[in-house]
Order: structure tokens, then sequence, then C-alpha cells
């Protein structure tokens, strides 16, 4: 697991992009009802009042897929998290458009969160849907999955939590694919090597039906985390 102190290369670059009047407002008038401050140990029970089956989403854009998930199954509780405020501000005005209550919003650095922030073991499930790829071989090594972020991952997961990943590059899923197969604690829910099915929780989003009509692939892995794996 990566120390909180160690210097580590990180997976993502800030580029704030230009936000529009509605997501600052979003910004400013819900921030208080959605937000969460990333001071602590978080008490998920506490933040979102109530004991409920938890999903962590990283990295979610635009908030498109996460309010869709939100939306669809109101007896779980979602924490979102994405560095870009524009992605913020966006999600925050379709969630208090819809009066959706179950979705809570972190503007910070996803490894931080898990590393300082989210009890162990107390989440269901953990998506990470179409991370930059990094496509260059030499910022490879800025890809999220690698072997220590996902070892992150299994400890904040419950045993037979699922880990759930998608990309539309063909060399990042494998590179996915190479680093899930050899990690501790976890099974392919598709067989040694196999990449799964889309599942149903996962809605389409804007982005991937552009890709679709482009011809573009998308890869999903799913991974479960071992019921007898010490976290």
């Amino acid at each position: 697991m990566i120390e909180p102190t160690q210097r580590r290369i990180r997976s993502f670059v800030r580029r704030e992009g230009r936000m529009t009047k509605a997501q600052q407002s979003a910004i400013a008038r819900l921030s208080e009802r959605y937000t969460v401050a990333p001071h602590g140990e978080i008490d998920l029970d506490a933040t979102f009042g109530r004991r409920a089956p938890r999903v962590l989403e990283i990295g979610f854009g635009m908030g498109d897929a996460l309010a869709a998930m939100a939306r669809a199954r109101p007896e779980y509780d979602y924490l979102g998290i994405e560095v870009h405020r524009p992605g913020v501000g966006s999600l925050l005005l379709m969630l208090g458009n819809n009066d959706i209550n179950n979705v809570r919003v972190l503007c910070a650095d996803a490894v931080e969160v898990l590393q300082q922030n989210l009890p162990d073991t107390s989440l269901d499930a953990v998506h990470l849907y179409f991370p930059d790829p990094w496509p260059k071989r030499r910022h490879h090594k800025r890809r999220i999955v690698q072997a220590s972020f996902v070892d992150l991952v299994r400890s904040k997961l419950k045993p037979g939590g699922i880990f759930l990943m998608a990309t539309d590059w063909e060399d990042y899923a494998r590179h996915m694919m190479r680093v899930m197969s050899a990690a501790p604690g976890f099974r392919n829910a598709a067989g040694l090597g196999e990449f799964s099915s889309r599942p149903a929780e996962r809605p389409l989003t804007k982005f991937e039906r552009r890709g679709q009509r482009l011809g573009h692939g998308v890869w999903d892995l799913l991974f479960i985390r071992d019921e007898d794996h010490s976290s």
C-alpha cells in the first residue's frame, strides 16, 4: 500500500476548463447538501443519514453515469470522487434538479481519499469508468490501475465486494487485466484472463455511445474481493 507521506506520480492533471454559470451556481447552492470535506475518517452512516450498501465511483467525469445509477438504485448510497470542478458542478446540478439524495461528492485526489478518509472494509463496490489511459508508453506509470492502487482498493472493499472497471483503450484494458490477475485477494468474475460483459448496473454514457458510433470497443473487468483474504 502507498504510504500517505510517500511522494508518488499522480494519475491525473488538473485541467479546470471553463465552468458554465449553471455549474457555478450549483456548486454555490448545493455544496453544503451534497459535498463532503476530506478531513479525517469519514463516518459514512452519519454522512448519508442511514446504513446502506455503499458504492464508490472514482473519477465520475461530468456525472451522468453516477446520477443515473443513483436514481435507478435508491437503496444504495453512492460516493463520487472527481478532481475537476466543472464535473462536480455538473453532477450537483443533476442531483439538485432531480432531488437525488443518495449521493455525496468529494472534489479530491482519489488515492488520498482512500488512504486517509475511508474506513477499511466499508465499501460494497468500487467503480472506475474510463480513466485516463495515458496512451504514450512513457506515461504508462501514470495509469491509476497499478498494484499498489489495487491493494488500496481491496482494503476498502468488504469481503465479496466488487471492483468494476471499464475502458475504451484495448492496451489499457490488457494492462488492467495483467495487474488485476496478479493482485492477491481478488478473483475474476468472468474467469481467468476473461473480460466481462457490461454489467446491468453500469449505464451507457454519452461518451461511450459516441465511441460506439465511431466503432470503438469497450472492455469491462469485474473482480470480486475474496471472502477469506485479510484486509
